[in-house]
């Protein structure tokens, strides 16, 4: 299924999506959470009915009359993988990482398609990376990587906005500070739940700024594969659903660019991973 967050009036709800109709499964069968995070905790009766409703073609709505939001807005936690395609790592001038480079987001960054990416004044280096976002479906703590796919409920697309200047020149570097700003973790719009998504290892990933493709590779090249990550995050804290992990994005930055090039106001980021969806966001 690809699942949706979508507002219609004033109310915020769930749906799946059905060529350009939302399925609204809230209203199709009243068990199921009106929110993307308690969908997820409910596990798999929830799943279950909402693969019945949309069997049934219950209410919809064109998905042009409503307004898709973030998938998921209140994850317990965003993970964020750094380095994690190796001509990335050779781009920012850094050694290939032994085991995964880890930092967060908070939630306060999450915005969905179509959001404004706004601009902080105080950084100069706003940057862009197309990231294949995983969304946990299934806790657990020390997870094996035999198991590990187990607990992936599906995936979206994200956008790691980075500003540069407090990232890498602050004293002792602040990736979290350059990484959390409000607005710099764009995701959507669809959450694809992992049974249509084959091999998550092997998808196109683009990033594409006002027409100009300046990201294009593939998730075959993650250094540390999903399982890896869930593996090595699982044995510090516990994973649980609705948590975001955004795997890494590969080369074509704009900080490792001649001239480098920067987020301005008036610019238009898309980000795509095939299969999973197309995530578009203005930037002001």
């Amino acid at each position: 299924m690809r699942l949706v967050t979508f507002r219609e009036g004033n109310a915020d709800r769930i749906g799946a999506r059905s060529g350009d109709q939302i399925i609204d499964l809230s209203t199709a069968d009243s068990s199921i959470p009106s929110d993307m995070r308690s969908f997820l905790e409910a596990g798999e009766p929830a799943l279950s009915a909402a693969s019945k409703a949309v069997a049934l073609g219950g209410s919809s709505f064109s998905a042009n009359d409503v307004k898709i939001l973030a998938p998921i807005s209140n994850p317990e936690k965003v993970v964020c993988i750094g380095l994690n395609y190796a001509d990335h790592a050779a781009e920012s001038g850094m050694d290939i990482p032994p085991e995964p480079v880890v930092f967060s987001k908070y939630a306060s960054a999450i915005i969905g398609p179509g959001d404004t990416i706004k601009l902080p004044p105080s950084s100069n280096e706003p940057d862009y990376e197309v990231e294949l976002v995983v969304v946990i479906g299934k806790s657990g703590f020390n997870i094996s990587q035999t198991d590990a796919m187990n607990h992936v409920a599906g995936y979206t697309v994200g956008h790691d906005v980075s500003a540069r200047d407090y990232q890498l020149q602050k004293p002792a570097g602040q990736w979290m500070m350059g990484k959390t700003f409000d607005t710099f973790a764009p995701i959507g719009p669809d959450l694809v739940t992992a049974d249509e998504v084959g091999d998550p290892n092997d998808l196109g990933i683009r990033c594409i700024l006002n027409d100009e493709t300046v990201q294009d590779s593939n998730t075959a090249q993650l250094i540390f594969k999903i399982p890896e990550l869930i593996a090595y995050l699982s044995h510090v804290f516990t994973l649980n659903p609705g948590d975001l992990i955004f795997t890494g994005t590969p080369p074509g930055v704009g900080m490792a660019r001649d001239p480098q090039l920067w987020l301005k106001a008036g610019d238009k980021v898309v980000c795509e991973v095939d299969g999973i969806g197309r995530l578009e966001n203005p930037v002001g």
